[in-house]
């Protein structure tokens, strides 16, 4: 492996910023389990956002609005509607890593700053990547308090459902964009690109998508990037960007080591998954080989299996988990598979072009 040119340590967080963060940690803690962990608002003395911060093992993301006319994310969330505004990466250096970013030709979103309190001090800056989203640089090893100075303890029990930890997070670009951002993560944060999806990889009768996939200098931390390729009709990236507005994150992968037990769990919280027709399962004791789970049980819950040369992975895609067509979640077992699941992609794309026709928008 050749010299990590920007050590990141992994994702520390992921922010949304929403019209409502009450309503939408309410959501999150009782479908997909989280602990509401940590709270700052009007109590706390911050007098324009409220911030709700939740976590269940390794992922923590925090929900954040606005708490009066005028806040400078007001009108993001009315164009975008609620979206992943900060993927954060803790690094052991936020001075350095901003240096070397903004160096590399990275545009500055928030310099360094110390924010301190009695539990001690954080040290932060933030960079701008596609649309409007940022990568804030987080150094936390001399803070012992509830996630950032003015927030306090607020702790609200989800029921876990086994999310261990996030495997990815995919950008959707304009047309012809893509490379422009693979080579941003190339020359300014070091990132290799893994693999390749072309519109042949990726592609139905009607339409198709081109994805390079990310990786850090560690390999800790993920990030395909997706641009539409020319199809009969209009892509799900074409729909993507024509509802949020522009390039935006497109959908969080979380891992679990028992997706069976995790899938299970959100069905009967109520989340809406994409689903795949029968023969999807008839064909896949010949394509995949053997596997420790049951066919049948998978086919009722409508997981997909893939295999590669290190082992298999079993993947299924909720549907959007807001009111536009924008923002889903992945759910992820990985059984030594270190691919994206390349054999589901057709089945998959089928599946949200049912969704597009009955959304009008294929």
């Amino acid at each position: 492996m050749g010299v990590d040119t920007f050590p990141i340590r992994g994702i520390d967080h992921i922010r949304h910023y929403v019209n409502n963060a009450r309503q939408s940690s309410f959501f999150y803690r009782e479908t997909m389990g989280f602990n509401v962990v940590g709270y700052r608002g009007l109590e706390t003395g911050s007098q324009d956002q409220v911030d709700y911060v939740l976590e269940q093992e390794d992922v923590r993301l925090v929900f954040s609005a606005p708490l009066r006319p005028g806040h400078p994310m007001a009108e993001k969330i009315a164009y975008h509607g609620d979206f992943v505004q900060d993927i954060a990466f803790e690094v052991d250096d936020v001075d350095l890593a901003y240096k070397l970013a903004t160096e590399r030709g990275a545009k500055g979103w928030q310099e360094p700053h110390t924010l301190e309190d009695d539990h001690g001090k954080i040290r932060i800056a933030s960079i701008c990547t596609y649309g409007d989203t940022v990568h804030s640089l987080i150094n936390r090893d001399n803070y012992k308090g509830t996630f950032m100075p003015e927030f306090r303890e607020h702790f609200e029990q989800g029921v876990g459902i086994g999310i261990k930890g996030v495997d990815h997070a995919v950008g959707n670009v304009e047309l012809g964009k893509m490379n422009v951002w693979v080579k941003w993560y190339e020359d300014i944060l070091g990132f290799t690109n893994m693999l390749t999806f072309d519109d042949k990889d990726i592609s139905t009768e009607y339409t198709a998508l081109m994805s390079k996939v990310m990786s850090s200098g560690n390999g800790r931390v993920k990030f395909p990037i997706n641009e539409p390729a020319a199809g009969l009709k209009k892509s799900q990236i074409d729909e993507y960007l024509e509802f949020f507005g522009g390039a935006g994150v497109q959908h969080v992968a979380l891992i679990t080591d028992d997706i069976i037990h995790t899938v299970t769990e959100l069905q009967k919280r109520g989340v809406p998954f994409l689903t795949v027709p029968m023969t999807y399962y008839e064909e896949l004791p010949g394509r995949v080989g053997e596997i420790d789970e049951d066919i049948e049980v998978l086919s009722k819950l409508g997981i997909l299996v893939d295999r590669d040369d290190e082992g298999y992975l079993l993947q299924i895609f909720t549907k959007p988990i807001t009111d536009r067509p924008t923002l889903f979640y992945e759910i992820i077992n990985r059984k030594g598979a270190k691919s994206f699941g390349k054999g589901n992609f057709k089945a998959l794309f089928e599946s949200i072009e049912r969704e597009q026709a009955i959304r009008g928008t294929l």
